[in-house]
Parts: structure tokens; C-alpha cells; sequence
């Protein structure tokens, strides 16, 4: 057995760097940060804090997927903000994704994120 996957899917956006969408290891699936590039236009389209996470958060559910699991099978993520501001309208996105035992997570503010977006996600999931 390998002693890691790479998992990849046409339903997120491709990689803009030298790193996969997410590693399986372990009885893990660890994705990279996700940022709301729509996958059919290759780009980001959304404008507001809102429709980024909510395109984020589709992108996560598709990696996942990937690793065969869901939202309810991960323990932690990691935020990134490009505004500390837009927390409180983050977290009402965000929390549709997690309804019950939302996982650990740090959420924190930072200068700027690729492609001029506002919002970052990453997951770490546990399969099985």
C-alpha cells in the first residue's frame, strides 16, 4: 500500500503551484488551501466574502470527495481572511458546512492571498 495518494478531481480548480489539491496518508486526507476559483471558468468570479467561501467550501467538498469523505469526517481546518472584518459573514457561510461537532480550527487575518482573494480554507479529514 502506498504510503501516500495523491488525490485530484476536474470538479476543483486545478493547482495554481507545484502541490496537489490533497494528500490521502495515513487514514487522513490533508487538502491544499482552497480559494473560490470557479473550476468551469478557471478564475474567480464571486465578489462578495459570501460567495467566495460558499465557492471555497464547494471546492473542499469536491476534494474530499475525492478521499471519500465529507464535511462530517473532518477535524480541522485551517482560515485565511484578507479581512478580519468579513469574520462574522465567513462564519454565517461556514457554519452551514458543519451543523453539528464542528471541527478545531484556526481562523486568521492575512496581507493577501493568491489571486486577490479574500477568503482561504484548508482541511485536514479522517477517513474510514
Amino acid at each position: 500500500m502506498a504510503i501516500k495518494e495523491v488525490l485530484h478531481t476536474d470538479l476543483a480548480p486545478a493547482a495554481v503551484g507545484p502541490y496537489s489539491q490533497a494528500i490521502a496518508a495515513n487514514g487522513f486526507v490533508f487538502t491544499s488551501g482552497q480559494v473560490p476559483i470557479d473550476p468551469k471558468e478557471g478564475k474567480i468570479v464571486a465578489t462578495t466574502i459570501e460567495e467566495q467561501t460558499e465557492q471555497v467550501m464547494k471546492n473542499l467538498q469536491c476534494v474530499l470527495a475525492q478521499g471519500g469523505v465529507g464535511f462530517d469526517r473532518v477535524v480541522k481546518t485551517t482560515c485565511f481572511l484578507s479581512d478580519i472584518n468579513d469574520f462574522a459573514a465567513f462564519n454565517g457561510v461556514y457554519a452551514k458546512y458543519f451543523p453539528e461537532g464542528a471541527p478545531a480550527r484556526s481562523c486568521v487575518e492575512v496581507a493577501a492571498l493568491p489571486l486577490g482573494a479574500k477568503v482561504e480554507v484548508e482541511v485536514v479529514a479522517v477517513q474510514g
